[in-house]
């Protein structure tokens, strides 16, 4: 019978197994997950070819040892009241590491009060989640577990248990050199892991780099994709797929708006803006915006070429609002997502 220190390390074995198959380009190889000799060794992400540099505060630089046990506290229900719900809950790989459900279910069985986002190329990201309460990638961290519809707990449970774990003080010891855990270290650690879910190994990447031609109806949808018809590039244009900024897209009527951005700065003007999501794995990331609203990607072109509401908090930049949307043929919509769909990468998802 396997005790129970052997069982955990076994699972961190295979976790960290997953995380390797999911990223060729990343030096992740570990020869022990609890014992270190020289103290955290450093983890080397490499910036994709065309990526601009990453962002990464001073204090929380990549070791191995940091992002196994990032990796072991975000698939850990332990976190969660009923111990039952973890990170990985409402961010799987399979999906793009976000959830295939229109809200997430929480821990006490209540819906989440957004679709949840897909967690990949954070290291291109200064402020998370639809309406931005996150200014930082460990604030990200820090949200859903006392987040009453998501993990529903206070920091202080989350550390006595983590304390009180056979394992987890020796891997904090690991990590950073003291086996007294806080939600500091905490959040760092799951920092850690999730700025190593770097997708990049697509079509599009290739044909960015000039390494492949597109076909004709791929490069048809990228003129369309780049020019004033189709009106995407504005918000979405560049590698990373994402201005990551904030936009209100003529979703819904001024009348039905949700506060989005607001809500985190009180600016009137914020009223009704989300964040700009990638649109890199799309075929992996659906239901689509901030409520889940749309079910495929179809009704995501459609909304765009004739179902956009214009008023004037409309964000400028969607230039073709007062027509209700780019009025795209049904050819124009095919190869639109002809291209958007260059974007998959399925080697993230494990399907290669």
């Amino acid at each position: 019978m396997i005790d129970s220190k052997k069982l955990f390390i076994v699972s961190l074995l295979v976790g960290m197994a997953a995380l390797l198959s999911c990223e060729k380009d990343i030096d992740a190889v570990t020869d022990s997950i609890l014992d270190s000799k020289d103290g955290p060794r450093p983890y080397h992400l490499t910036v994709p070819e065309g990526f601009p540099d990453y962002f990464l505060a001073d204090e929380n630089r990549l070791t191995h040892e940091g992002v196994e046990l990032g990796r072991a506290l975000f698939f850990d229900p332990l976190l969660s009241r009923n111990q039952n719900v973890s990170c990985a809950s409402c961010h799987t790989q399979a999906d793009a590491f976000s959830d295939p459900r229109k809200f997430s279910i929480g821990t006490n069985g209540e819906l989440t009060g957004f679709h949840s986002m897909p967690i990949f190329n954070i290291a291109w990201m200064n402020e998370f989640f639809w309406d931005g309460r996150a200014k930082s990638r460990e604030d990200q961290a820090l949200q859903p577990v006392i987040n009453p519809l998501e993990m529903d707990m206070s920091w202080p449970e989350v550390v006595d248990r983590l304390m009180d774990h056979p394992e987890y003080p020796a891997l904090f010891e690991g990590a950073f050199g003291t086996d007294q855990i806080d939600s500091s270290l905490v959040v760092r650690a799951m920092v850690q892991y999730e700025m190593t879910l770097v997708s990049a190994d697509t079509k599009f990447d290739r044909a960015w780099r000039n390494e492949i031609p597109l076909t004709e109806e791929e490069q048809a949808g990228r003129l369309i994709f780049e020019s004033e018809v189709g009106d995407c590039w504005h918000c979405h244009g560049g590698i990373l797929a994402t201005d990551n900024s904030f936009h209100n897209n003529g979703l819904d009527s001024q009348d039905n708006l949700q506060p989005g951005l607001y809500s985190s700065t009180g600016n009137d003007e914020d009223f009704g803006k989300f964040k700009t999501p990638t649109l890199r794995n799309l075929a992996f990331t659906a239901p689509y915006m901030h409520d889940g609203r749309f079910e495929t990607l179809e009704e995501v072109i459609d909304f765009y070429s004739s179902g956009v509401q214009n008023y004037q908090g409309v964000d400028p930049l969607m230039k073709k609002a007062p027509q209700g949307g780019s009025q795209l043929t049904d050819e124009q919509k095919k190869q639109l997502i002809a291209y958007l769909m260059t974007m998959t990468d399925s080697s993230f998802v494990g399907l290669k």
